[in-house]
């Protein structure tokens, strides 16, 4: 028998794609779980992910190896979620005990709105680096904005993912109604890549660091030339209808194969988030151990270079954790 693990969205992650993870991760990997799990004496962690593809994944279980080898008494595995929505919610629940999860969806998660029912106990711990906006469409099939998706076959990510959240908003300020105006697959982004190399779907919305693996490949497969469509345009709406989070940015020329020049879009903050409750002196031990040992996160994908001690308070619309402010003030940096 298959055994299973159902997120909050109902997704289910398979034994044997949890090997698989567990493989890549060194071990580092688990399907879930109540999150006080203890083992071998050491309390042991959770980190809530996302899918495989993207960027949560590796950087997840970088962070999860960081946090058992230098934070004494603690081991920490990575969970294969559906990412921000779900992540959201699992640490709320106690499910999880460390999540990555986008600013916007953090933002509704303490806010009660939009996926949320209530208003969740989550807490900041610090940003980590930009989530960029990638739409991605085929070069010279006059797909150039936003726009013209419309009546198009278009993935907006997985179901109960941040990706979901921003792509929705950007169809809607684009004047594109996501259930009437085109044909919506709900899909993660190695998924995504698949079905638009095999011509199932039109474009697809991916937001995540730059360069992000599926999209990396999918760029350099022989016969696929992509072109990247610029949304800075609904920046400024967003912000307007939903809180301050998203803020304007590039995808930088060379980024992947065929960008020739920057791309202007729309990019919102990752954060490391906590429930409110967890204990202050491991929020504090965390934290250290990730910027004491960065070099070790950058080995494992080079997005963790954006993590900046400097910038780490800057952005996210969750109130610090107190162990993370006791953190941050010890490092002399002036917190609000």
């Amino acid at each position: 028998m298959e055994h299973r693990r159902r997120s909050e969205s109902g997704n289910t992650v398979g034994r044997r794609q949890f090997l698989r993870v567990a493989a890549a991760m060194g071990g580092a990997v688990v399907l879930g779980g109540p999150a006080s799990i203890w083992a071998q004496g050491k309390k042991s962690i959770s980190v809530a992910t996302g899918g495989m593809g993207g960027v949560y994944y590796p950087l997840g279980g970088a962070i999860a190896a960081v946090i058992t080898k230098y934070v004494p008494d603690v081991e920490a595995a990575a969970e294969v979620t559906a990412a921000s929505v779900d992540n959201c919610k699992l640490v709320a629940a106690g499910k999880s005990d460390l999540a990555i999860v986008m600013g916007d969806t953090a933002y509704d998660a303490l806010q009660g709105t939009g996926k949320f029912k209530g208003k969740l106990p989550l807490r900041s711990l610090g940003v980590l680096y930009p989530n960029i906006m990638q739409i991605v469409a085929p070069l010279g099939k006059n797909l150039k904005t936003a726009v013209n998706l419309k009546g198009k076959t278009i993935s907006t990510g997985a179901p109960g993912s941040g990706v979901e959240v921003m792509a929705l908003r950007i169809l809607e300020v684009n004047g594109i109604n996501p259930d009437k105006d085109i044909k919506r697959d709900r899909l993660g982004a190695s998924e995504s890549a698949g079905a638009f190399k095999d011509g199932k779907i039109d474009a697809f919305f991916w937001c995540g660091g730059v360069p992000t693996a599926a999209v990396l490949d999918l760029a350099a497969a022989p016969g696929v030339k992509l072109f990247f469509i610029p949304n800075d345009d609904a920046v400024d709406k967003m912000n307007a209808k939903y809180g301050p989070v998203y803020y304007k940015t590039v995808i930088p020329k060379g980024a992947y194969a065929g960008i020739d020049a920057d791309v202007p879009v729309g990019a919102v903050a990752n954060i490391l988030i906590a429930h409110e409750s967890m204990d202050e002196k491991l929020v504090y031990g965390i934290l250290a151990a990730l910027f004491d040992h960065k070099d070790e996160l950058v080995a494992v994908h080079k997005q963790a270079e954006d993590m900046d001690l400097q910038k780490a308070t800057i952005g996210s619309p969750l109130p610090l954790h107190k162990g993370a402010l006791k953190y941050y003030k010890d490092k002399g940096l002036t917190v609000q």
